[in-house]
């Protein structure tokens, strides 16, 4: 028997205010003065005191990211065009330095992907799958500003593509660096802070109750998800460590082990009508009683506590054509369903079993 060799982000920095030292973490990279860096940072930023707090150089590039929708490859091939013609412009061609990624899940997943883009020809979307990528990536740093999606520390970054929901899931998308810095996600939006930190949870549930479950992945998926509970359940004045430690190790958890239904169900529901990854593990979660009772229950204990009310009959009026597109993309999510069924899933994952989840939603 093969075992996974497991790759981790090796450099972590944790703490109020350690935001600060990303000056001494870019300039590490930088071995002449023309050698630049890119910040890709969400644009909600743009206008909000981190904006002042970027420790750019005036050689940098700073991209505000438009993630009103889920990444799709198109937009990450843009964005890399739009590096590689600054660079062209203004630094002879070469690569940056060093890419950093500033945002939620998306953003980071953005900063990943160009990244790894940067020194990958061909596209993002030819890189949808499990161990595509040949060169390794531009040195990139992920800075979390809201929690929950395990980006930070997961080997993947999930892109909407032509065909497909899939990530670019590879050794070398793993940030070299990662910043966790609590500061950064106080005052997210009530309902957006819950709807990424169940992304988590949920995470937590799928692992555990996995067919690939072991005790590598048990140990962080446990913990995270004790964390899960003091956070949504309880009251806490460090609930923003928490919450900021429960996603880093939730996504630990998952390196290690895999997700399962609610994220297969979630990429076809996602791809066909746009809904953000979050709450569109949510609105599948919610339907799960009987693949994940007790996780279930506690969820709606939590949405009680936060006066979280869920949309409901989304799928009421799609199209024959658009169910069939759900359909397809959650059934090809296989290791996922492994997870869930075990090697026998095609047996039990029929068109008629994603039909009747897909209308309980």
């Amino acid at each position: 028997m093969k075992h996974r060799n497991f790759k981790t982000v090796p450099k972590i920095i944790f703490g109020r205010g350690c935001f600060a030292q990303l000056e001494d973490v870019v300039d590490e990279q930088r071995l002449s003065d023309s050698d630049f860096a890119v910040f890709l940072v969400d644009e909600i930023h743009k206008d909000k005191p981190l904006a002042n707090e970027l420790p750019n150089m005036p050689q940098d590039q700073i991209i505000w990211l438009d993630v009103t929708d889920e990444p799709k490859t198109k937009y990450v091939d843009a964005l890399t065009e739009q590096v590689q013609a600054f660079a062209k412009a203004n630094n002879q061609g070469n690569n940056p330095v060093s890419v950093v990624g500033i945002g939620g899940g998306s953003s980071l997943d953005i900063g990943k992907a160009v990244a790894l883009l940067l020194t990958n020809e061909g596209g993002s979307a030819s890189y949808q799958g499990w161990d595509l990528i040949q060169n390794p990536a531009v040195h990139h740093v992920g800075i979390p500003t809201i929690s929950g999606t395990g980006a930070e520390a997961s080997r993947t970054t999930v892109l909407t593509g032509p065909d497909k929901k899939l990530g670019m899931n590879s050794d070398y998308t793993v940030f070299d660096q990662i910043m966790l810095d609590p500061n950064l996600i106080s005052g997210v939006p009530a309902d957006q802070w819950f709807y990424t930190g169940m992304d988590c949870y949920i995470h937590n549930v799928e692992a555990l109750n996995g067919t690939y479950i072991n005790e590598f992945a048990r140990a962080f998926g446990e913990k995270s998800i004790d964390l899960c509970n003091q956070v949504f359940l309880e009251d806490h004045e460090d609930a923003d460590e928490k919450l900021m430690m429960a996603s880093y190790m939730g996504g630990q958890s998952i390196a290690y082990s895999q997700v399962g239904a609610c994220h297969a169900l979630s990429y076809g529901l996602s791809y066909v009508l746009g809904f953000h990854h979050g709450i569109g593990n949510c609105i599948v979660f919610n339907v799960l009683d009987d693949y994940y009772p007790e996780g279930v229950a506690t969820f709606r204990k939590m949405m009680e506590k936060h006066n979280i009310t869920l949309p409901t009959g989304v799928c009421a009026n799609v199209t024959e054509a658009q169910m069939n597109k759900m359909i397809q993309v959650s059934s090809g999510l296989a290791p996922l369903w492994d997870n869930v069924y075990g090697p026998d899933w095609k047996e039990k994952v029929t068109p008629e079993l994603l039909r009747s989840l897909f209308s309980k939603m």
